[in-house]
């Protein structure tokens, strides 16, 4: 049988000229060799390889999950508590202008995008997440809890951007730690629990903020919104402490596992993408992964998906606030009264959320599917705010802030994973997209304090239009994104070089696992 062009330039055939003989060598010394399990691995039945697979899956999970959901917890607690402090007072006794308040929520948001490539760079060069994740969660917490002392707009101010450079080191950090050590199947449902600290915190803020408010307010002389940034934050230097004790860092260099589930756990990341994950600081480059970034389309399409959906969740940002909007209708009351309802029915939306968030990134895991567990969301969430821009009414308003949150964030959830599915090697590579697309999906945080001022209430009707349009505009992004893939997986079968892609030999492409996920 005659040989295809093809053949005759990968295998080297016989009858191939000099120079296609040359161009073979030259492709074959470059391209991605099978790899050869471990002899432990090869000496397993497919029955050993799952039951102990399981074990290791089960130990990483009660080793690793508890601590980074609390510690995310807590991160979002003291990033968001100024909205639950701005109805216990702090407006009133620092003598803020509605501006200079909306000023101090988006301030934060620069720190927190000028930090977060460069440390999630260091973290990966670093290699020791056990020690860099805690010891940055003390400083935030530090810094959280002298806000209480801040005396007018210009302490809050410095306060709050201090706060956004140390705590931009946790969310982005921990997506990426996450990635080091499970696979791409098992990425969904392991960001939704993390993220589900960020709605576990939304419930519990609340009725903490609530409890504060009204039982502590001038306690030993301090009014109820510095006790408020004192507890937490002395809260979150107790669990950084614990957690100093409690994670491990990345699987070659954990102390807690066996020999055995260290080459299981160091192995199964390299069977699922084709070739090895973190090795040693030694590999790791700051600026190699950033220019793969960079020069990658897709970061950009990934871009513009995680900035839609963050914007159209910023209402998050002022969600006690808005909920606080329902006091015209049903909340009627005192001012104190009504300020504690409303933190109280804060709680109810953000529960929800965790569970639709779980449901919906446990099902994209199972069938490994990302697209239309995106964009079912966000078409929830469209419907949401356009009842909400459109009426006042207690019970259709409250049913909108109830299915904001869950649409959101449970899109957000499988948006992210969808990013180290996408961007899966290497990891310098990996950690830089997600630093900067979180980071630069934050922005929309900047400006959107500006759309909450007091003069907007009850409505919030263009805060609502904005996050309508941004939600539908997620939809777009992620329906280019999923055209953008099937392409590429269409390339691969095809045996087709894709660049950034695991690639198999020209012709064995049907062979290799590797395709991306839409």
């Amino acid at each position: 049988m005659t040989d295809s062009p093809v053949d005759k330039t990968y295998r080297g055939d016989e009858t191939g000229s000099t120079d296609e003989k040359a161009a073979t060598t030259a492709v074959e010394d470059n391209r991605p060799q099978r790899m050869q399990a471990p002899e432990f691995i090869r000496n397993l039945t497919p029955e050993e390889r799952e039951d102990l697979e399981k074990k290791l899956k089960r130990k990483i999970d009660i080793r690793l999950l508890p601590a980074i959901i609390i510690m995310y917890i807590m991160n979002y607690i003291d990033r968001n508590n100024i909205a639950a402090a701005r109805l216990a007072g702090l407006e009133r006794d620092l003598n803020l202008t509605s501006t200079e308040f909306q000023t101090s929520v988006s301030i934060l948001f620069v720190g927190y995008l000028l930090m977060q490539i460069p440390s999630n760079l260091f973290l990966n060069k670093f290699g020791k997440p056990a020690i860099y994740l805690p010891a940055c969660m003390i400083v935030w917490g530090i810094i959280s809890a002298l806000t209480a002392v801040c005396t007018n707009a210009a302490g809050l101010l410095a306060n709050r951007f201090f706060l956004g450079v140390v705590e931009a080191a946790y969310f982005p950090g921990c997506l990426y730690y996450l990635s080091c050590w499970y696979t791409r199947k098992e990425l969904g449902f392991r960001t939704a629990v993390l993220y589900s600290g960020a709605l576990i915190s939304g419930a519990f803020s609340g009725l903490i903020s609530a409890g504060v408010t009204w039982g502590m307010d001038g306690a030993r002389g301090i009014s109820a919104w510095q006790w408020l940034f004192i507890i937490e934050g002395a809260a979150t230097v107790v669990v950084a402490l614990c957690c100093f004790f409690v994670l491990p860092n990345f699987p070659r260099t954990t102390t807690w596992l066996t020999d055995e589930e260290r080459t299981l756990a160091i192995w199964r990341l390299q069977e699922d993408i084709g070739e090895d994950d973190w090795v040693n600081s030694e590999e790791q480059t700051f600026w190699h992964g950033a220019r793969l970034v960079f020069t990658d389309s897709k970061t950009y399409i990934l871009l513009v998906l995680l900035f839609c959906i963050v914007a159209s969740g910023t209402v998050t940002n002022f969600f006690p606030t808005v909920v606080n909007t329902l006091q015209e209708g049903a909340l009627s009351g005192s001012t104190r009264n009504s300020n504690v309802i409303s933190l109280l029915l804060t709680a109810p939306p953000y529960v929800l959320a965790v569970i639709v968030t779980y449901l919906n990134a446990t099902h994209a895991d199972k069938t490994g599917e990302r697209y239309w567990h995106i964009t079912i969301p966000m078409w929830v969430a469209v419907v949401a705010y356009i009842i909400a821009a459109t009426t006042t009414s207690t019970a259709p308003r409250y049913l909108s802030m109830m299915l904001m949150v869950p649409s959101v964030y449970s899109g957000f959830v499988v948006a992210l994973a969808w990013i180290s599915n996408t961007m899966p090697r290497p990891p310098a590579k990996r950690a830089a997209a997600l630093a900067f697309i979180n980071a630069v999906s934050n922005c929309s945080s900047i400006y959107a304090s500006y759309l909450y001022p007091k003069s907007a209430d009850p409505h919030y009707t263009v805060a609502m239009i904005v996050n309508c349009v941004t939600a539908f505009i997620a939809v777009c992004a992620a329906t280019v994104m999923r055209a953008v893939l099937v392409r590429l997986n269409r390339k691969l079968d095809a045996g087709i070089w894709v660049e950034g892609a695991i690639n198999a030999v020209p012709g064995q492409a049907a062979t290799n696992g590797f395709r991306f996920k839409v």
